[in-house]
């Protein structure tokens, strides 16, 4: 179908193939877009919701460092109707040029080229997959088809003070969607026309005539010095031809959405960050509303029963404030606050657990102490131990320890008491 009929065939490619290594020791064993978020979710569910709620359900999904969690979750959750011609697939690394693994993320897309000739689609939209967000592509496929760009990317504004961590982009003359120039981390940068103290930073998510991306990234495969990276090597190719275009992300509407929550996007590529947008969920009034039915968040977290409070020895009331709690977790006689429990956590009593992210199968023994602290997947705390309290005491421990005293066990941890 021609992309100028209004409704053009869109092959969606989420780029998952990253490392994470600033997310450490939580990728130590999972990609980082396999990472568990808000109790339920894993990372790469936010891209994958988007792009479903967006419309475009034919998606690939390039993997290739510690896969196995990221495919068994893929598999397990994103089945739709293969009867419509929908369908999410899981590509690791082929190996189909030669016997390199992928370079950079453009490198990864031309080494998958035959997922694009086989499906023939006229727009390529190419997402990240571990950022945390909501937004409609079909509004920037719009766009991009309007301006007749050779890449559009999306953009969300961010305080100029900030500039230094960002792609950014300038824009100005008499098109303010076009890209005048694409700076990588600039100390220097220049404000907005409209908003002299804010930036447009790069979203990672780039939208592509399919035949414009396959030339792209072929010349880039031969060419000399590249990093092979579509941030850092593509776009820049595209700005200095002019053909780059950028969208806004302040205009994409998402049904159902409030004024709380309208531009949210986090990039949660470190403990800190990772930790602080966590936090931002159990707040009374969450800055990201995971509550939104209009727009919502697809995953599948098992045959779980319902999440219980029970009393504990001597009566004590298992409760928990201010608190995300998900299927099969058991507090008893435990006090929570502030915190994330994800399915199956069992917290015994006098147990206290503050400002504290427990991902699945966390079991926290009695009258121990959790505080500030993220609990990978089946880490055992044993009766009386405390954690996030003393930061020498979870150094000698091998605990990682953040500078911002953000205590972190990794996976099936053996903690002694």
């Amino acid at each position: 179908m021609s992309k100028n009929s209004g409704n053009p065939k869109v092959l969606a490619i989420v780029l998952a193939g990253g490392e994470g290594k600033r997310l450490m020791p939580l990728t130590a064993d999972r990609a980082k877009p396999a990472v568990p978020f808000g109790g339920i979710y894993r990372l790469i569910d936010f891209a994958l919701s988007n792009l479903a709620n967006s419309g475009y359900r034919q998606i690939v999904v390039l993997t290739q460092y510690k896969s196995h969690s990221l495919d068994r979750h893929i598999s397990k959750t994103w089945r739709m109707s293969t009867m419509l011609g929908n369908y999410v697939t899981p590509v690791p690394a082929q190996q189909r040029i030669d016997k390199s693994w992928y370079r950079g993320s453009a490198d990864a897309i031309y080494q998958s080229l035959n997922l694009v000739y086989d499906e023939k689609p006229d727009i390529v939209v190419v997402v990240g997959a571990d950022h945390v967000y909501r937004m409609d592509f079909s509004h920037m496929v719009r766009q991009h088809i309007e301006t007749g760009a050779g890449v559009t990317v999306a953009a969300i504004r961010q305080p100029i003070s900030l500039a230094d961590q960002f792609g950014v982009i300038e824009v100005g003359g008499d098109d303010p969607r076009k890209i005048q120039a694409w700076r990588e981390k600039p100390k220097d940068a220049k404000g907005l026309p409209d908003a002299p103290d804010e930036v447009l930073a790069s979203m990672g998510n780039y939208v592509f005539d399919a035949d414009v991306l396959v030339d792209a990234v072929t010349r880039d495969a031969e060419r000399e010095g590249s990093k092979h990276d579509m941030g850092g090597d593509i776009v820049p190719d595209f700005v200095g031809r002019g053909e780059g275009y950028v969208y806004d992300f302040k205009d994409n509407p998402i049904p159902g959405s409030l004024e709380r929550d309208k531009g949210y996007w986090r990039d949660v590529g470190t403990i800190d960050s990772y930790y602080e947008a966590q936090m931002e969920l159990v707040s009374i009034h969450p800055v990201f509303n995971l509550y939104n039915y209009d727009w919502p968040i697809f995953t599948d977290y098992g045959p779980y029963p319902p999440a219980k409070f029970v009393r504990g020895s001597k009566e004590t009331k298992g409760e928990a404030h201010n608190t995300a709690v998900s299927p099969g977790v058991v507090v008893s006689g435990a006090c929570v606050t502030d915190s994330v429990l994800s399915p199956r956590c069992h917290i015994h009593s006098f147990a206290v657990i503050s400002d504290s992210v427990l991902l699945d199968g966390v079991d926290v023994g009695r009258n121990a102490i959790v505080k500030r602290a993220i609990l990978d997947k089946n880490v055992r705390v044993p009766e009386g131990v405390s954690i996030g309290v003393d930061r020498e005491a979870d150094l000698a421990r091998g605990f990682h320890v953040t500078d911002s005293g953000i205590t972190v066990v990794g996976k099936g941890m053996e903690i002694k008491a």
